[in-house]
């Protein structure tokens, strides 16, 4: 009798773990471009979508990535974005590309994650010092410095950053992994959130005094993205 309960829940559990693995790993159509007004779309792949037939190329065009931007604020560097916000066309298709500039003698894209995306940069101009750290417990940085033509990959969801290293300008195009990779700048989240977070609770995760934290969270944590 205890075999046939046995049998009787291994199938069930068996056909419960199919219907829990049963899903799509791609679109189910040609593509679904996002829209905000549901009257005008079909729910697909969990979002409204156009309709396929009222789908133009503007759905997925966007232009202004070869102009360089103004790095003239407190990081020396600034990402234009191309995601699914810019190209409604890019909604399932799991892609996305940035442009970065950074400002000559020590232009930096701060250390960040991107909770949703693998990062695959490559320089355009300039010399970057770039570099990633991996997870507990090892934390092992490792870096390169690159230069143009040059390509580095940063892993999905570990901390990474970009520095400027050279006398000039520098310029680099990432392609990421998501159609909305997101972004957590390390020092912004920890220090400038809101409500903050408890400046015991950061002293001790820290390891310092509770001066140099009530410091950090009264500066202006600007956001280059």
């Amino acid at each position: 009798m205890k075999r046939v309960h046995f049998l009787a829940t291994f199938v069930f559990l068996a056909f419960a773990a199919s219907f829990a693995f049963a899903f799509d790993p791609s679109p189910l159509q040609d593509f679904c471009v996002a829209i905000n007004d549901t009257k005008d779309g079909v729910f697909v792949n969990g979002k409204f979508c156009k309709d396929p037939k009222l789908a133009t190329a503007n759905d997925f065009f966007f232009s202004g990535l070869n102009i360089a931007r103004d790095t003239s604020n407190p990081v020396g560097s600034v990402v234009t974005q191309a995601n699914v916000a810019q190209i409604p066309g890019l909604n399932t298709l799991g892609i996305s590309v940035v442009r970065i500039d950074y400002a000559p003698y020590g232009g930096l894209n701060p250390p960040h994650t991107h909770p949703r995306a693998t990062e695959v940069i490559t320089v355009l101009e300039g010399t970057l010092y770039v570099g990633f750290v991996t997870s507990n417990p090892d934390n092992r940085l490792i870096t390169k410095v690159l230069k143009p033509g040059d390509v580095f990959v940063f892993p999905f969801g570990l901390i990474h950053f970009q520095f400027n290293v050279g006398k000039t300008k520098a310029a680099a195009m990432s392609a990421l992994s998501s159609q909305n990779p997101g972004v957590i700048t390390i020092a912004n989240a920890v220090f400038g959130s809101t409500p903050p977070i408890r400046s015991d609770v950061l002293a001790k995760a820290f390891q310092v005094d509770k001066k140099i934290v009530d410091y950090l969270q009264k500066q202006l944590w600007y956001d280059n993205n």
